[in-house]
C-alpha cells in the first residue's frame, strides 16, 4: 500500500468521524458539563471532566460513523453529503464498521476504568441510544426528538458519576437538551429539506412545514424556561439568569434572521451558521454556571 493510498485512508477515516467538525462534540458534552458543575458545586475534578470531555469526543465521533453506515444510500441523494466517504466510495464498509467498534470500545473502557457502576449502566443505555438514532428518520419525523434524547443522557450520566444517583436537576437538564436539540437539529435539517423529501428522509423540518421557524423559537424558549427551573432548584444566582435572558434573545434574534433568509440563495449557509451559533450558546450557559457557583 503506498503512502498516497494510506493518506488517502486515513483522510476518509477522519472525513467519517468529522474530525474537522468538532461543535456536534461540543454540544453533546456542555449539557453533560453544565450538570457536572452543579453536582460537584462547582468545583469537580480535573480527571472527571477530562473522562467526559474525551467520552464525548469518542462517543460523537461514532455516532457520526455508525450514521454514515446506516445512511449511506440516503447521502448519495443528498448535495450536502453525497461527498462523504461511504457514499462517495473513498471507504469501504467494513473499515468503517472497524473504526465504529474501535471507537465505541475504547469510549466504553474509559469509562469502566474511571466511573462507578451505576454510571456504567447508564451509558450502556446510552450506547444504544446512539446506535438508533440514525435508523429513526426511516420511520418517524421525530429524529431530532430523539437526537435530544441521546445528547441529553450525558446530563444524566454527569450527575451519576458525581452522586451515584439521579437527581430531578439532572433530569430537567435532560428535559431542556431535547427541546434544544430538536431547535438546533431542526435548523441543520433546513439544509437538506428538499433532498430529504425526494429521498423519503423525515425529519421535523418537513413535519412543522410553515410554522417550523415559530415552533423552533417556542423550543428555544422551553429550554431555556427547563434549565432555568433546574438552576432554582440548584440555588444558581444572578450571573445565570443574566445568561439565560442573553442566550434567550440571542435564539430569538437568530430564528428571526433565518426566516428572513429563508428564501435567499445562500439560505444552507444561514442555516449552518444559525446551527453552529448553538455552541456559543451552550458556552455562555457553562460559563454563567461556573461563575455563579465559585464567586457568589
Amino acid at each position: 500500500m503506498t503512502t498516497t493510498l494510506i493518506c488517502s485512508k486515513f483522510s476518509a477515516l477522519a472525513d467519517l468521524m468529522r474530525l474537522r467538525k468538532q461543535y456536534g462534540t461540543a454540544l453533546l458534552v456542555l449539557p453533560s458539563m453544565w450538570v457536572i458543575f452543579i453536582a460537584a458545586s462547582g468545583r469537580p475534578s480535573a480527571e472527571l471532566v477530562g473522562v467526559f470531555l474525551v467520552g464525548a469526543f469518542l462517543m460523537r465521533s461514532a455516532g457520526c460513523v455508525i450514521n454514515d453506515i446506516a445512511d449511506r444510500h440516503f447521502d448519495r441523494a443528498v448535495a450536502r453529503t453525497k461527498s462523504r466517504p461511504l457514499a462517495s466510495g473513498r471507504l469501504g464498509l467494513k473499515a468503517a464498521f472497524a473504526l465504529f467498534f474501535i471507537l465505541t470500545i475504547t469510549a466504553f473502557v474509559l469509562i469502566v476504568l474511571t466511573l462507578n457502576i451505576f454510571t456504567i449502566k447508564l451509558a450502556v443505555i446510552g450506547v444504544l441510544f446512539a446506535v438508533v438514532y440514525p435508523f429513526v428518520k426511516r420511520f418517524s419525523h421525530l429524529p431530532q426528538v430523539f437526537l435530544g434524547v441521546a445528547f441529553g443522557w450525558g446530563a444524566v450520566m454527569a450527575w451519576a458519576a458525581v452522586h451515584e444517583t439521579i437527581s430531578i436537576i439532572a433530569v430537567l437538564v435532560f428535559a431542556a437538551n431535547i427541546f434544544w436539540s430538536t431547535a438546533y437539529d431542526t435548523i441543520y435539517a433546513l439544509m437538506d429539506i428538499e433532498d430529504d423529501r425526494r429521498a423519503g428522509v423525515k425529519s421535523t423540518a418537513i413535519l412543522f412545514g410553515t410554522k417550523v421557524y415559530s415552533i423552533v423559537a417556542l423550543l428555544y424558549v422551553a429550554m431555556l424556561v427547563t434549565i432555568a427551573v433546574a438552576g432554582y432548584m440548584a440555588g444558581l444566582g444572578l450571573i445565570y439568569y443574566a445568561a439565560l435572558v442573553l442566550v434567550l434573545i440571542y435564539a430569538l434574534n437568530t430564528v428571526s434572521n433565518l426566516k428572513a433568509s429563508s428564501k435567499a440563495s445562500n439560505m444552507g449557509e444561514t442555516a449552518m451558521r444559525a446551527f453552529i451559533s448553538n455552541v456559543w450558546m451552550g458556552a455562555v450557559i457553562l460559563l454563567a454556571v461556573i461563575l455563579d457557583l465559585n464567586f457568589l
